[in-house]
């Protein structure tokens, strides 16, 4: 029997729910469910009673491909084995749109005689901010008005920002009662009967309003389309193994059931619960893992964030201009500026990743209209960059908090005592990252890239300078010879953080390491005390701080994984590139629906045991979704060339790869701007062969082995 209390999850544009398998919210024991709009918890409690009893869950199953739950019950008459038992089918199905949350009850009688069944809803909507229900506590809160108006139940939250959110609650059907938190009818059937009843969840109330069935109806038919669309514009990409395309299809499902419709595309939101809004890294480096297939989130990310970019010094919010978006909040506590997320910018690493980003692109895309019109923003971008660094003490690019309830760390790994020496102290005053100076030379020649194409070369080539300047710099500055692997960070009074971190794989990404570097963080980050047979930790268990439960010392990410194996096999080391991959993958073969997490705990694997959940972690989240079409875009050794003046395309293939238990891998109706090409990867016992289904005359393939 399936546990009532699995989390499912359902996404569209700025509301999501978590749900157990009944479709419902029962917060007794989870404070983290419900149904959120716009940063808002909008409904804390829903549950349907037949007989005053919750019904009970015969299976219950998230449609990821079309973005449906369904879930099958039946009435429980509490254990006394009375005849009524299970005579009643119920197939509830929850769908969602942008405002609403909307569900069909469709009852079947297998009973011998007609029956009238009383069923009840309860209700409730506690208006908690996100930041709320993470554990934050305000000093004040708005007011609650509830009231019943003829079949309808509406609850009404007077918020401190003078704004009013709103939940109503109306069925299809007519209603008996009407209380403060519930609504009561009865439901008559006959022998064999179906009869269907839907509900509607408005927060958006003052729009026109549907039928209940309309509505639901057109919901669905939206829901199933959008993801429809999805697959058509994305490549397909379909191995011979069921097990790895299961993960494949929840991963490509996840990433869409994320994204909302933004001016040049979508953007993939970070998270659920925590992070469903624009996170400028997360969003960045999601696109980027996803390029190969879905061109299109990229362009997405890229308009949103060039639209958000800073151009003025808002201190409160860590704002400077040039710089890339962190995170970007609804909701009432950013309103008014009890949280500073509204719209915040404490991230040094989203501007670096935003260059790298459209330099990819437009190799991938050949969308050079585009990202023309974002040069204003890729020059401001640059130029934030190296007034950053002509600031810094040793020419390096720094972060240091300025926001007084800001992030106090400001790269990916955020949480207060992330950054730390061998001893265990906190690195103090501004902080340079190892994979930040790292991004920075990525940036550069990203820029380059975009210089060279639309017919820049001279500044081109100044960056190119640059990036061979910085990358001789990192190496002496940052190469540690005691722990044989690049220094965590340098802090503020230029110590270095002589710390054996994931940070060091990541900088293999973007190409600064040197080969000799590269081998010996290979060597370290894949052996035991880094690698934990599921994937690299954050931290070396061998260090002061490694704790396999701290959210970035000593626990596994896959996004971190990925970006890792992306960087090894930029190097040629592909064998370690597939240890990551079929760790991932085996992770997701033993985690519900082969949905990654954000991330897990990183105790060693042990035999016939899964990997130790993280309790907090988000799941679905985007780059740990993203993570698998990365690592395939390593192991195939894909890489995207154009030659400057020139409208072909080459697709480059260095010495691809396949994991143990894969022998065929498909990418078909992979678009490169206005070419495609059909590819078959397929493993011989020794080699990988590759074989070029069908492709466009503008498009050259090279196999490089």
């Amino acid at each position: 029997m399936p546990d009532p209390l699995h989390p499912f999850v359902l996404k569209n544009e700025e509301t999501f729910a978590i749900l157990d398998s009944r479709g419902e919210i029962c917060p007794d024991g989870q404070h983290d469910v419900g149904i959120f709009h716009r940063g808002t918890r909008h409904v804390s409690r829903l549950q349907l009673l037949l007989w005053g009893r919750p019904p009970l869950v015969l299976s219950s199953t998230e449609r990821g491909a079309v973005g449906v739950l369904v879930s099958h019950l039946s009435n429980n008459d509490g254990g006394t084995g009375g005849s009524a038992s299970m005579t009643i089918h119920l197939e509830r199905s929850t769908v969602l749109t942008a405002t609403a949350c909307l569900q069909q009850f469709c009852f079947t009688s297998y009973g011998d005689l007609p029956v009238t069944m009383p069923l009840t809803l309860r209700l409730d909507a506690d208006f908690c901010d996100i930041f709320e229900v993470r554990g934050y506590t305000r000093s004040e809160r708005g007011r609650t008005v509830r009231r019943g108006l003829g079949g309808t139940l509406e609850m009404i939250y007077r918020g401190l920002d003078g704004e009013d959110r709103v939940t109503v609650l109306r069925l299809s059907d007519p209603v008996g009662e009407v209380g403060e938190e519930h609504i009561g009818l009865q439901v008559s059937l006959e022998p064999r009967q179906t009869r269907r009843i839907f509900l509607v969840l408005d927060f958006h109330p003052d729009a026109e309003p549907l039928g209940a069935e309309d509505h639901f109806n057109s919901a669905m038919a939206a829901t199933i389309q959008r993801f429809r669309e999805a697959r058509s514009s994305a490549a397909s990409v379909v191995s011979d193994n069921p097990a790895f395309n299961s993960w494949l299809m929840r991963s490509f499902s996840d990433v869409h059931l994320l994204a909302s419709q933004v001016e040049d595309g979508l953007y993939p939101y970070a998270g659920v619960p925590w992070f469903s809004c624009p996170f400028g890294r997360d969003g960045l480096i999601t696109a980027r893992q996803m390029l190969m297939v879905e061109p299109r989130l990229a362009r997405g990310v890229l308009g949103y964030l060039a639209c958000s970019q800073a151009v003025s010094d808002n201190p409160s919010h860590d704002e400077e201009p040039g710089k890339i978006l962190h995170e970007s909040r609804l909701g009432e506590m950013a309103a008014l500026g009890e949280v500073p997320f509204s719209r915040y910018y404490g991230a040094v690493d989203s501007t670096p990743l935003f260059l790298m980003l459209a330099g990819d692109y437009l190799c991938r895309s050949d969308d050079r209209d585009f990202v023309a019109g974002l040069l204003p923003e890729l020059e401001a971008a640059m130029a934030w960059i190296h007034r950053a660094e002509a600031g810094s003490f040793d020419g390096f690019l720094r972060y240091l908090r300025v926001a007084e309830n800001g992030l106090r760390n400001q790269g990916w790994k955020d949480s207060d005592d992330a950054i730390h020496h061998a001893d265990g102290r906190l690195a103090e005053g501004s902080i340079a990252l190892c994979e930040v100076q790292a991004y920075a030379y990525g940036a550069r020649r990203s820029l380059a890239t975009v210089y060279h194409r639309l017919g820049r070369p001279s500044d081109a080539e100044t960056l190119l300078e640059e990036a061979a300047e910085l990358r001789h710099r990192f190496h002496r500055a940052f190469w540690t010879p005691s722990i044989d692997s690049y220094a965590l960070a340098i802090d503020g009074e230029g110590q270095t953080c002589q710390v054996r971190a994931s940070n060091a794989g990541q900088c293999l990404w973007t190409g600064i390491a040197t080969s000799e570097a590269a081998a010996a963080v290979a060597r370290q980050l894949l052996a035991p005390t880094s690698f934990n047979g599921w994937g690299i930790r954050t931290l070396d268990e061998r260090e002061r701080r490694y704790n396999p439960m701290s959210y970035h010392n000593g626990s596994v990410w896959p996004h971190d994984n990925a970006l890792i194996g992306m960087g090894l096999a930029r190097y040629g080391h592909r064998s370690e590139t597939l240890q990551i991959l079929t760790g991932l993958f085996e992770t997701a073969s033993a985690v519900p629906m082969f949905q990654l997490p954000e991330l897990f705990c990183g105790f060693p694997r042990r035999e016939e045991e899964g990997p130790t959940f993280y309790p907090v972690a988000c799941s679905p989240q985007a780059w740990a979704s993203a993570s698998v079409f990365g690592l395939l875009e390593a192991i195939t050794g894909m890489a995207i060339e154009r030659e400057h003046g020139s409208s072909r395309v080459q697709v480059r293939l260095h010495n691809p790869c396949l994991p143990r238990g894969l022998n065929l891998l498909d990418i078909n109706g992979l678009r490169l701007g206005d070419e495609e090409i059909n590819l078959q990867f397929h493993r011989s016992e020794h080699d990988v062969g590759v074989q070029v289904r069908s492709r466009t005359p503008g498009v050259d393939v090279l196999i490089m082995k």
